[in-house]
């Protein structure tokens, strides 16, 4: 029955555009929606690359392995670390690690040092406050102006 509708005698010029119309609409949805995704993990991955930059001794980790421990030692030549895992009754262990290792941690990541520092004017201020001092705007004048009437 398909296969019937498929093979109907209709005509080509009409057919034709739609399908050409259909086919870059589906090209453009999926490049809209792999840049979409190429973003998201842009950023997972960035953010991720943040944590493990910002762990420091004494941050409690967890390790792809699974093992949770309290960071002793971080070597940034190296990009290794020391874990410190087990108690004071059970014994302790240390154990070293590549940083790419982390999952989780309490670290906590400083993003004012990341973001560039902000300008000291405001790009849209166009005099400042001492030129604005010295002369009165039009606004001001006629508020004063406003004002003179209704005293």
């Amino acid at each position: 029955m398909i296969y019937n509708l498929l093979a109907e005698n209709q005509p080509a010029n009409n057919n034709n555009w739609v399908s050409i119309a259909l086919i870059v609409v589906l090209v453009v949805v999926m490049v809209v929606v792999m840049l979409l995704m190429n973003r998201r993990s842009k950023k997972q991955r960035q953010e991720a690359e943040d944590m493990i930059n910002a762990v420091k001794p004494g941050n409690k980790v967890k390790t792809i392995g699974g093992v949770c421990g309290i960071v002793v030692e971080v070597d940034e030549e190296e990009n290794t670390f020391v874990l410190e895992t087990g108690s004071e009754t059970s014994g302790k262990c240390y154990m070293k690690f590549d940083r790419q290792a982390i999952l989780q941690s309490d670290a906590v990541v400083d993003k004012t040092a990341a973001k560039p520092a902000q300008p000291a004017a405001e790009p849209f201020e166009e005099h400042s406050k001492e030129e604005q001092a010295e002369k009165p705007s039009e606004e001001v004048t006629a508020e004063t102006a406003e004002e003179d009437k209704t005293e």
